[in-house]
C-alpha cells in the first residue's frame, strides 16, 4: 500500500479534520421553536404559571411538579415540554402513547433518567392501561414495582427512580383515566391564539426564516390560520414559496391570497375538508342534528380526524353545534357557505 492513498488535499483535509467548523455548528432544518419562556408568545395565564413553579423547584433543588397540557393539535404543547426542560436545565425524553406498547418500553426510558429530566408523552389517553398502570407508582414514589417468576413463587421487588417529571399531552382529556389524571400536580389548559398572538407569530418566524412580510400580509395570514401557531407557520412557507416563485419574494396581503387560494384556504381558514364536513351536514342531513359516525361515513374520514382536528375551531367560531342529539349546522354556516336554509 502506497502512501499516495493516505495523501489529502487541503479541502480534504479540512473535511476530515477533528476541529469543530461552522458547518458543524448549523442545524439541518432551522427550527422554528422558542426555546425559552420569554420567546414564547401567548398562552400568558399558562405561562405565568409554568414560571412560578419552575422557579420554585429549581430554589428548592427539586424536579418540577409533573405536568399535564391539554388542548387541541398545534398549539404548543410539545413546544412547551422542550421549554421546561430548557428552563430546567434538564434532558428532554420524547415519546408517544401508541408508542408505548409494553410496560418494558416505558420501564427502559424511566430508568435512564438522570434527577430532573423531562419525560414527555405526547396523546398519553392512547397508552395502554397495562403501561399506564406503571405509571402510577413512578409519578408518586419514583419507583417501578418488578414482578419476578410466575404462581406460587411469584415476588415483588421496588426498583427506585431518580425524580423527574412527566409532562403529557393530550386533545382529549375525558379519556385519561382518573388516577393517572390526578396525580398530575400542574393541569393546565391551552386556548386558540388571538389574530394579535399570532402576527407576533408569524413577524417572528419571518425573521428566523430572512423573510419579508408586510404588516398586512401578516394580519391576513393571521386570520386564516384557524388560532393555531402551527398552522400559520405551515400557511407562512407556502406562501414563501409562491412569494418566491410568483412575485418578488415579498409577502403582502395580495400574496397570501393568491397563494392560500392555491391552498383551499378560505378568508376564514377553513379548508376543503372544513366545508365538505360542514356540506354534508347541511345537504344531507338538513342541516342536522346528525350524529358524528354518519357524518364521518358519509365523508369517508375517520371519526377521530373529524374530532380532534375539525370540530375544535369549527365549534370555537361557532359555525357548528354539539348537542345531545349530535352535530347542527348554526346559521353562520350557512351564510359562510352562501346557502339558505330549507324549511323542514
Amino acid at each position: 500500500m502506497t502512501d499516495d492513498i493516505f495523501s489529502y488535499t487541503s479541502e480534504q483535509q479540512g473535511i476530515l479534520t477533528c476541529a469543530s467548523l461552522p458547518i458543524d455548528q448549523e442545524p439541518d432544518i432551522i427550527s422554528l421553536r422558542p426555546e425559552r419562556l420569554k420567546d414564547y408568545i401567548g398562552q400568558a395565564e399558562v405561562l405565568e404559571t409554568l414560571e412560578i413553579a419552575i422557579k420554585a423547584a429549581k430554589q428548592r433543588g427539586e424536579a418540577l411538579d409533573h405536568v399535564l397540557l391539554h388542548g387541541p393539535p398545534g398549539l404548543g404543547k410539545t413546544t412547551l415540554s422542550h421549554i421546561i426542560a430548557n428552563e430546567m436545565g434538564t434532558k428532554l425524553v420524547l415519546t408517544s402513547g401508541p408508542a408505548l406498547e409494553k410496560g418494558g418500553d416505558l420501564v427502559g426510558m424511566l430508568t435512564h433518567l438522570d434527577v430532573g429530566d423531562v419525560l414527555f408523552i405526547d396523546e398519553i389517553h392512547r397508552t395502554p392501561r397495562a403501561v399506564e398502570e406503571l405509571l402510577y407508582p413512578a409519578m408518586e414514589d419514583f419507583s417501578i414495582d418488578f414482578i419476578f417468576d410466575k404462581g406460587i413463587h411469584a415476588r415483588s421487588h421496588r426498583f427506585p427512580l431518580k425524580p423527574f417529571t412527566l409532562v403529557g399531552a393530550t386533545t382529549r382529556v375525558g379519556l385519561l383515566s382518573a388516577p393517572l389524571r390526578d396525580r398530575f400536580g400542574l393541569f393546565r389548559s391551552l386556548d386558540f391564539y388571538t389574530n394579535e398572538d399570532l402576527e407576533k407569530i408569524v413577524r417572528r418566524s419571518a425573521a428566523l426564516l430572512n423573510l419579508t412580510i408586510t404588516s398586512d400580509g401578516a394580519a391576513e395570514l393571521a386570520k386564516r390560520s384557524r388560532g393555531t401557531p402551527r398552522i400559520i407557520n405551515r400557511l407562512l412557507k407556502r406562501v414563501r414559496d409562491y412569494a418566491q416563485v410568483r412575485e418578488d419574494g415579498k409577502i403582502t396581503r395580495k400574496t397570501v391570497e393568491q397563494a392560500l387560494q392555491l391552498e383551499g384556504v378560505d378568508h376564514a381558514g377553513l379548508t376543503p375538508l372544513d366545508r365538505r364536513y360542514i356540506e354534508t351536514i347541511i345537504n344531507y342531513y338538513n342541516g342536522g342534528p346528525v350524529g358524528i359516525e354518519a357524518v364521518a361515513a358519509t365523508l369517508q374520514e375517520e371519526t377521530d380526524t373529524l374530532v380532534d382536528v375539525v370540530e375544535p375551531f369549527l365549534l370555537k367560531t361557532g359555525l357548528i353545534m354539539r348537542t345531545s342529539t349530535g352535530r347542527k349546522a348554526s346559521d353562520t354556516a350557512y351564510l359562510h357557505l352562501g346557502l339558505r336554509r330549507t324549511p323542514i
